[in-house]
């Protein structure tokens, strides 16, 4: 264990700790043969047993995501997408998988153009649905990694979903804040029957600690265990959904399920203090984290000090300038061209740097010239063999589109929702188009070994807080349960990927665990805030040590690390 040598402030959230950092919610789980961190107690439990039965930490996490999308149908479930970075120690190398769909081939972007709201896509209904590939991207996992049958994964879900489970407290509240919502969206949504018969079959959503069973959702994994990703993109999960469209009147069809397949990418990287962070390249925002950390690494954060407003104003404004070329140029790469290894090199971050002054604030900025809000489940598994698994996936914004195909018990994304309409963006809408994606998977190398698999999910904030977990352990020497527990930042206000431009300088909330002089320092130099409104993200992370593993789990939220 590394000595720490650093003084952190004593007004960080104290508490009564005995060891280690006092403002930490509870200890680092550690465990010799393997770990899992997720966003629910249960699915932590299930994907140690899958671990402990032989399967490998891709088992794990496929069994753990599909108890997931029941436990937690507020932030995921096999109506949205994936994305996932694996460390295979059979060839030493991180591999990468893109499991985002495309839009309805049958939705034209002059469709997309009549139905707008405001010159943006609606967030809800039809318009947003775009081919969900959960499934399929757990199905190319399990071919490449698995070691259990496929059926045996979702064994643990189907009792789950059938039987019930007391519902946890942020899901709950998001449950009802989400049914609520689409209530009163009306016309905006073609129904909504399903998903009340689905979460509200008594009138009202349930509450913390009521069971609740979605026999539906039950028979559904049971006919994916039966038939493999066939049964969904091409079976009697396929015709059903594609009826269900052509009766709501929709566009998504089963050739577009039947024309979906995950992507194997490869993951980019670059070198922060001597810890190679990696992401997957877009259409996902992963190259976001990358070029903020390449920023800051031009600055001496840790003489600027922890959770002081010196370090925080040099990290807000390197967010600030990654999101300018986020909204300029990411997109889907079979129809942008992406200068990557541009948007990523030292040379450009230094000039990005040079822009930041540390006694004010940048009034506009804008995207580099190149030469020539969200509901988001995140899990980490890491078997006894070194194989760790670091995986996201998501319906998007508030639970997703609002609407659920006919007895199958879930809910499709509303990631379409994330296309632009404005003539020219990268992200432009088009028939069968990826759609900018803010889900990313995180993971962090060190002299080519595996060192943490980690993500913060959550919208927009999820670059900026893998920035800021990078930071609080290289710079900050933290524990990788104290990284998660420190109080976080996050800046809203920049140009959007969706067409929405800049908001002047934007604004900065702040959680009320940062230190009173570093939020008065802020707004000497000008900062405006926002409320401190739980929106900073749900952290989870296992850390590879010789011999063992480290885990940790987002105190914010439901979730639980386990190791054994």
């Amino acid at each position: 264990m590394e000595r720490r040598t650093l003084t952190l402030p004593n007004d960080i959230r104290s508490g009564d700790r005995v060891a280690g950092e006092s403002f930490a919610s509870r200890s680092t789980v550690w465990g010799a043969h393997g770990a899992a961190a997720t966003a629910h107690p249960l699915a932590s439990l299930i994907a140690i047993d899958i671990l402990r039965a032989g399967g490998s930490a891709v088992d794990a996490a496929i069994a753990a995501n599909a108890a997931l999308g029941f436990l937690e149908p507020i932030a995921c479930g096999v109506g949205g997408d994936a994305f996932a970075m694996i460390w295979d120690p059979k060839v030493g190398k991180l591999a990468g998988l893109n499991g985002s769909g495309r839009s309805p081939r049958s939705l034209s972007l002059e469709t997309q153009r009549e139905r707008a709201r405001g010159g943006f896509i609606r967030p809800v209904g039809a318009v947003t649905v775009s081919t969900p590939g959960a499934v399929d991207a757990w199905w190319e996992l399990h071919q490449k990694y698995g070691r259990l049958p496929w059926a045996d994964l979702f064994v643990p879900a189907i009792e789950l979903a059938a039987r019930g489970a007391p519902v946890a407290q942020t899901v709950a509240h998001y449950l009802g804040v989400s049914l609520r919502g689409f209530a009163k969206l009306g016309r905006g949504i073609e129904e909504i029957d399903n998903a009340q018969a689905i979460w509200a079959p008594c009138g009202s959503t349930p509450t913390e600690g009521e069971v609740f069973a979605n026999p539906a959702l039950a028979r559904t994994y049971r006919l994916i265990a039966a038939g493999g990703r066939e049964a969904y993109y091409e079976g009697e999960i396929a015709e059903t959904i594609d009826a269900y469209f052509r009766r709501i009147g929709g566009w998504l069809s089963k050739a577009d399920l039947s024309a979906h397949h995950a992507e194997w990418v490869e993951p980019c990287s670059a070198n922060y203090r001597g810890v190679d962070v990696w992401a997957l390249p877009p259409n996902s925002q992963g190259l976001s984290t990358l070029q903020i950390l390449n920023i800051l690494e031009n600055f001496d954060l840790r003489g600027a000090g922890f959770q002081t407003a010196a370090s925080l104003h040099l990290q807000i404004e390197a967010k600030r300038l990654a999101f300018e070329d986020r909204a300029r140029r990411f997109a889907d790469p079979d129809f942008a061209d992406i200068p990557i290894d541009w948007l990523i090199s030292k040379p450009y971050a230094a000039e990005r740097a040079a822009l930041i002054r540390p006694d004010a604030i940048l009034e506009r900025v804008f995207p580099g010239e190149a030469p020539g809000h969200g509901d988001t489940t995140y899990l980490c598994v890491a078997d006894k063999d070194g194989m760790m698994v670091s995986l996201i996936q998501s319906n998007f914004r508030g639970m997703g589109s609002g609407l659920c195909p006919d007895g199958l018990g879930f809910m499709f994304q509303n990631r379409g929702e994330l296309f632009s309409l404005r003539d020219g963006d990268a992200n432009l809408y088009a028939p069968g188009k990826r759609p900018f994606q803010t889900i990313i998977p995180g993971f962090a190398t060190r002299g080519g070994e595996p060192w943490l698999a980690f993500g913060v999910m959550g919208g927009d904030m999820q670059p900026q807080g893998q920035a800021q977990m990078i930071l609080n352990l290289v710079d900050y020497d933290l524990g990788l349960q104290a990284a998660g527990d420190a109080p976080r930042w996050r800046h809203e206000g920049s140009s959007e990927p969706t067409g929405a431009p800049g908001q002047g300088v934007g604004r900065v909330h702040l959680e009320s665990g940062v230190p009173e002089a570093a939020r008065r320092g802020l707004a000497d130099l000008g900062w405006t805030f926002g409320p401190s409104d739980g929106g900073f993200g749900g952290y989870q992370a296992i850390q590879h040590w010789p011999g063992r593993y480290a885990a940790a789990s987002e105190m914010r939220k439901d979730g639980a690390a386990l190791a054994y």
